[in-house]
């Protein structure tokens, strides 16, 4: 059986959203919809009917984004009810782990043109609570929300696995000596980088924004933002810690998705790719480390590429924490820093759970297209200690 090389015809996402903010009135049903309508509506040369299936990632699924999401995106963006649709959940790596499926069933054969992407409403994450155990429960049952983070946990789990996801940044800030200052230089990079890009107009072709909603461009890029300002929050996690909201990524709203296609879905759209997707890794990691989760899954997603960080255009890291991210780097020596997250990463940018590493994939494309050849990252931790990578190519 021969692999089909499998392309990146086009990628979009909607203005990420913050908690509470401008994409709060929307349901992740129809985020996720509006973005997959965004793509068929930007190749009108595609029977909509040709789509073969449409995979989402989302994280929570506890809310209006149950009973699988993608499907419902399906449907109510309008295609035709034969399109089908599945919805995959790898926590943070969700959004990527979509892309990385529908690119395999393409490459083997089962489909031809796909839709990839993500979704997430941080803002809408239900409260849910539990059934009792048994019939009329004495006393108070217990709310747990669904929004981030570990909740209704196994006490079978190790103490030390479920500590909070920001004590787990606190813990590779300790293991590789990154001070509270770096941590801040570095969020402060990030919305710079953020709102430089956007200044430019270099997120203009991929950001769609979400009709009758007042938001252009992502919610939570402090342009005005300063080492002073940041050095006068307090840490978050630890009494004296270093990790803190600033240094951290926000919870937000928002969705992603990519178009891919083999030769005949690329004859079928009439478009030019963006970039052609190579290959892909997934690692595990002791779950108090989940953030050097990709440390491993880069070096293999390279390795089964044939290439070495000497061979790297553009690398989208997603930046859960500055602590995180930079324990990474710190394992990467040989890795340019310069060339990572060149527009801003989810510091500033925001960090939707299910759609990030939709979002990262697509931005890769974007950047590789605009380089005119190069290799690509896309890379993100995983709560629960996973690494998960991809490799495009232009």
């Amino acid at each position: 059986m021969s692999i089909r090389d499998v392309y990146v015809v086009d990628a979009v996402r909607t203005p990420i959203g913050k908690f509470g903010g401008a994409l709060s009135r929307v349901r992740p049903d129809d985020l996720a919809a509006h973005v997959v309508k965004a793509l068929v509506d930007r190749a009108p040369e595609l029977d909509p009917a040709r789509i073969d299936d449409v995979v989402f990632g989302d994280a929570n699924g506890a809310g209006e984004d149950n009973r699988d999401v993608a499907r419902m995106a399906v449907l109510l963006a309008g295609l035709p009810a034969s399109v089908p649709g599945v919805t995959v959940n790898r926590l943070c790596g969700s959004g990527l782990e979509a892309v990385i499926q529908a690119a395999r069933a393409v490459a083997l054969g089962d489909a031809s043109i796909a839709i990839a992407g993500g979704v997430e409403s941080m803002s809408r994450a239900p409260w849910v609570l539990q059934k009792p155990e048994r019939a009329f429960p004495a006393g108070h049952q217990q709310l747990h929300s669904t929004t981030l983070g570990w909740r209704m946990t196994n006490p079978r789990m190790p103490a030390e696995w479920t500590i909070p996801l920001g004590e787990s940044a606190e813990l590779i800030a300790g293991k590789h000596r990154i001070s509270r200052e770096r941590q801040d230089a570095f969020a402060l990079a990030s919305h710079q980088k953020a709102a430089e890009a956007w200044g430019k107009g270099l997120y203009d072709g991929e950001v769609v924004p979400y009709e009758g909603v007042d938001l252009a461009r992502d919610e939570c890029i402090r342009d005005s933002t300063s080492m002073e300002a940041l050095a006068k929050l307090k840490p978050s996690f630890r009494q004296e810690g270093t990790v803190t909201a600033g240094n951290s990524s926000p919870l937000n709203d928002g969705a992603a998705a990519l178009l891919l296609v083999d030769e005949d879905g690329l004859r079928a759209t009439g478009r030019e790719p963006l970039a052609r997707i190579r290959t892909s890794a997934v690692t595990g990691i002791e779950p108090q480390l989940f953030g050097l989760g990709p440390v491993q899954a880069v070096r293999r997603a390279l390795s089964k590429a044939g290439k070495s960080f000497a061979d790297l255009t553009t690398f989208e890291l997603n930046e859960a924490f500055a602590a995180q991210s930079l324990g990474c780097l710190a394992e990467w020596p040989e890795l340019d820093p310069s060339l990572v997250n060149p527009r801003g990463g989810a510091i500033a940018i925001g960090h939707p759970l299910g759609a990030s590493g939709a979002r990262l994939a697509g931005s890769v494309a974007h950047q590789l297209a605009a380089a005119g050849s190069g290799t690509g990252l896309a890379a993100l931790c995983i709560g629960v200690g996973q690494g998960l990578a991809l490799v495009l190519e232009r």
